[in-house]
């Protein structure tokens, strides 16, 4: 990651404290070990039909954002690890982390239901050809869930303003902030910001500015090629960065400010543009709708590959019916075993 970015070194201190501290942000943060481990722990998911994928997707990996008409739009929303992938990839993964979550609270589904829920979505998703999930129509849940996340204005701008001043910027940063931002605006002031945990230690730098009388952000990450690309070719410094060319073919409503190139994801920051987390988790009754769109929506990443969806297809009705249970059971196993290690021995490191 060093070899790509500038690393952000007490935003990885701050990473290796949050992955100590319980299983589900340790799945989170390591991405990189699932991509070494899936392959050889669940060797009959591994041959599975590729797809341009999201890799890292998870539970968390859900927001909203606002379309060229204004729309509230709800779907994946972070495509750093995005790659050429077995289908079986995401949905393991996805399956994973709802277990993970189930066994620490915030889901009270059945696993063996909440797994037929994912693939229900996902099989609907393919079959229907995909549609992006607008939340001004229908998807009740859904919306119940994200508008609960729409921040309070002033408590936006505030928490922003709290943000430490960013020193020199990287020039791809300021480069890439400026293209995203509309002409005319005021002077800008860039800030320093810490998010996210996967890509905790990337330079993550905020523009504010004034635009016709109100403030506007845009927020610029450094981006790394994925850990499946490090892993297949540990010695390319340069690996290629695959997220935009996995949102332009998904079916989905664009969010026009978020724009990856040149080695920086850059978007959008306002109050209705949020991470949905497991805080805000839909009630037991509305659980299965929930996980239902999880599974379309993954669905309307791998849509974006249409060659390959007839084989995906075709492959899925070829699985016996737990599949996709017991994979995640083996997986999440895996992720314990990890964790434990990891825990325990920054313990000894730290005593």
């Amino acid at each position: 990651m060093g070899r790509q970015v500038p690393l952000v070194r007490a935003d990885l201190d701050h990473k290796h404290a949050e992955m100590a501290a319980s299983l589900f942000p340790f799945l989170r943060a390591t991405y990189y070990r699932w991509a070494e481990l899936f392959p050889a722990t669940c060797p009959d998911c591994a041959p599975a039909p590729a797809v341009l994928g999201v890799g890292d997707l998870h539970v968390e990996n859900f927001g909203t954002w606002r379309d060229a008409e204004g729309r509230l739009v709800w779907g994946v929303n972070d495509f750093d690890e995005a790659d050429h992938l077995p289908y079986t990839n995401d949905l393991v993964r996805l399956a994973t982390s709802v277990l993970v979550a189930t066994r620490e609270g915030p889901i009270a589904l059945p696993f063996k239901q909440a797994c037929q829920h994912l693939l229900a979505g996902y099989t609907e998703g393919l079959e229907r050809g995909g549609r992006p999930v607008v939340l001004e129509e229908g998807y009740a849940v859904l919306r119940r869930q994200a508008l609960p996340r729409l921040r309070n204005p002033s408590s936006f701008w505030a928490g922003l303003d709290a943000l430490p001043p960013q020193g020199r910027p990287p020039a791809g940063a300021v480069k890439a902030l400026a293209a995203l931002l509309p002409a005319g605006h005021g002077e800008r002031d860039l800030r320093r910001r810490r998010a996210g945990l996967g890509s905790l230690g990337h330079p993550r730098i905020v523009a504010v500015a004034t635009w016709h009388g109100s403030r506007i952000a845009r927020e610029a990450k450094g981006c790394v090629g994925p850990a499946t690309t490090w892993l297949a070719a540990p010695d390319d410094a340069h690996p290629p960065i695959l997220g935009q060319r996995a949102i332009d073919g998904a079916v989905r409503c664009p969010d026009p400010f978020l724009r990856i190139r040149d080695g920086w994801c850059v978007r959008r920051l306002a109050p209705d543009c949020a991470r949905v987390e497991l805080d805000s988790v839909p009630t037991a009754k509305d659980q299965d709708e929930w996980l239902h769109a999880m599974g379309w929506e993954t669905a309307n990443v791998h849509a974006g590959t249409a060659s390959a969806v007839p084989a995906v297809l075709q492959d899925l009705r070829g699985r016996p019916w737990r599949w996709l249970r017991d994979a995640a059971v083996t997986m999440a196993k895996a992720c314990r075993a990890d964790h434990r290690e990891w825990a325990a021995r920054r313990n000894v490191s730290s005593a």
